[in-house]
């Protein structure tokens, strides 16, 4: 039984999960880049391939039909709108992912990625050592309005951390969650009510059909003038161009991503020309913590499913 393993530092990161395969008795392919395979790369070492513990790359109905064997995916994490599951149906694949995992990650990225716009924090960084001394004024979170898109997990773990700065959450969630909201000291409101309330935005939200570009020139037409947007979701949730004409004109007053639609990110993409935008490198869920569980996640999921059993979190 073989298992290609697409998702990076697998070997170093997650040894608890390459040793449950190991002693299995599966044959381990890692990852032979640093960075997600292009489907060309990904086709040409899936055809003996039993299952994938995949990170970002393309499982559509071509990379499938190139592996005639393969029995499961499991998605390396929460998200998989990089998956077709609808083909993966036709294929006879199974299809998991790791819900709740990395939301401790991701939901402090997206925190620190505000308090960094909004102390403007890595242009203080450049200026403080090229000399300068620029004592720049600011807001404090205190009494301004958070709005969260998306009340699951990772914004459910956001409202916690942001309460702690005394500040009014507010959040649209697709499926009505009144409890849980007010258990959390949320306000839940409509997506527009949300757009024009909010001083500061975080968006953990789903990437699909739906969501796609929800973040366009009319959304923003909707927002406060010098509105901060945090994006550590998916990169289509944002239309790009959208954000740095907003951005250029003053109308938004930061946008920090750790997503971007094209990734690794483009060096000439305009908004890199924005001092007004701060980006990493989809690092948010790159912690030890998050690793090690997903590791052995995925790692169950594989084994379950070349055992004939059921396995935990399963889409299709």
């Amino acid at each position: 039984m073989k298992v290609l393993i697409t998702a990076t530092n697998y070997d170093t990161l997650c040894q608890d999960g390459l040793r449950m395969l190991k002693d299995f008795g599966c044959e381990v392919e890692l990852s032979a880049y640093d960075r997600p395979y292009t489907q060309t790369e990904l086709m040409e070492v899936v055809g003996d391939v039993d299952a994938c513990i995949a990170s970002m790359e393309p499982w559509n109905e071509a990379s499938m039909s190139a592996a005639p064997g393969l029995k499961v995916i499991a998605r390396f994490g929460t998200g998989y709108d990089t998956v077709d599951l609808d083909a993966a149906k036709r294929h006879g694949i199974q299809v998991t992912n790791c819900p709740g995992v990395n939301a401790p990650a991701v939901a402090e990225h997206a925190a620190a990625l505000l308090l960094a716009l909004a102390r403007e924090i890595p242009r203080l960084d450049r200026t403080t050592r090229a000399g300068g001394w620029e004592r720049t004024m600011f807001h404090e979170l205190s009494g301004r309005t958070v709005g969260i898109v998306g009340l699951g997990n990772i914004g459910k773990k956001f409202a916690r951390i942001m309460s702690g700065f005394g500040v009014r959450l507010t959040a649209y969630n697709r499926t009505f969650r009144k409890e849980e909201a007010e258990a959390l000291g949320v306000e839940l409101v409509s997506l527009d009510e949300l757009w024009s309330q909010s001083d500061y935005i975080s968006l953990s939200i789903a990437s699909n059909q739906d969501t796609f570009h929800m973040v366009n020139r009319e959304s923003i037409s909707k927002m406060k003038d010098g509105v901060l947007l945090v994006n550590a979701a998916r990169g289509a949730l944002v239309d790009e161009m959208a954000v740095y004409e907003a951005l250029k004109s003053g109308r938004m007053g930061g946008f920090a991503a750790d997503v971007l639609e094209q990734e690794p990110f483009d060096r000439e993409h305009p908004l890199m020309k924005l001092p007004n935008f701060i980006c990493t490198p989809h690092a948010s869920g790159q912690t030890y913590e998050n690793y090690k569980n997903t590791g052995l996640m995925t790692a169950k999921a594989v084994i379950d499913v070349l055992s004939g059993k059921e396995p935990d979190n399963r889409l299709v």
